[in-house]
């Protein structure tokens, strides 16, 4: 068997349970997608045709739900997901220069992730944090950390120590 190089072989025993759970239940697609992200890190192409399989949902219409949503993710993340905030408290705080400071420190632009696979760089719309504009959010397995007041060598010391940590 030959595999698609952004292709891996993924178990859905979980998924299976939350089809069982979720796969009759009408409505209940976004909540089956968000609970697959969960699951796996991200929707990819076998999850959404499994999903097509076991609810009868075609997978067009699927993927036109995982593209749609601003949530969803098509493609793998990193081990550390940063959440650059992009609202208007970080804008008029110079959030654009620290989402230079990270592109140029990491060699990835928005949406990208590390040839390493320890950082994805998403912008996003609002954290909630702006008494702490310009803020970040790094989701990982731990949890997530914030990192507020931002500035271009407070984010690169940041990101050196996530770094060494692994």
């Amino acid at each position: 068997m030959t595999e698609r190089p952004d292709s891996t072989v993924q178990n859905f025993d979980e998924l299976a349970e939350v089809l069982e759970k979720y796969g009759k239940v009408p409505g209940s697609l976004i909540t089956i997608l968000q609970k697959t992200q969960d699951i796996y890190g991200y929707l990819s192409l076998d999850a959404i045709n499994y999903i097509a399989l076991k609810t009868g949902i075609k997978p067009a219409k699927i993927y036109g739900v995982a593209t749609f949503y601003t949530q969803f993710r098509l493609k793998p993340i990193g081990k550390n997901l940063i959440m650059l905030c992009q609202g208007t408290a970080c804008h008029v705080n110079g959030s654009k220069i620290i989402e230079e400071a990270i592109t140029e420190h990491l060699s990835i632009q928005d949406g990208e992730t590390t040839e390493d696979g320890l950082f994805t760089l998403n912008n996003v719309a609002c954290l909630g944090c702006c008494s702490l504009a310009p803020v970040m959010m790094v989701k990982n397995s731990d949890g997530d950390e914030t990192y507020g007041n931002l500035t271009k060598d407070t984010v690169r010391k940041a990101l050196d120590e996530i770094r060494e940590r692994g």
